[in-house]
């Protein structure tokens, strides 16, 4: 019975990141974008995350954390360079 739980599981996030890349390809607004690419990280990790946990290894969990990192430090970048026009100083 969990396994369709995790199936399930998912296809919600699959189609949570499907909707999100519409959004990017669609919007007219960068930040709009960017909240899109932002949301579309955090379903990729929950998918990863949900893989792992199928899959019983420990190593997804470690590759799901360095996707967190960069996704939160890309979104930081985006918003930068948006406010001053440049990343690094």
């Amino acid at each position: 019975m969990i396994e369709y739980a995790y199936a399930f599981a998912f296809i919600c996030f699959a189609l949570a990141l499907l909707m999100n890349l519409w959004k990017v390809v669609t919007s007219k607004e960068i930040t709009d974008r960017i909240l899109a690419l932002d949301s579309m990280f955090i379903n990729a990790i929950a998918m990863v995350v949900l893989f792992g946990v199928i899959l019983g290894t420990e190593i997804f969990f470690e590759a799901a954390l360095i996707m967190a990192m960069l996704g939160f430090i890309s979104t930081v970048a985006y918003a930068r360079f948006l406010l001053r026009g440049n990343i690094i100083e």
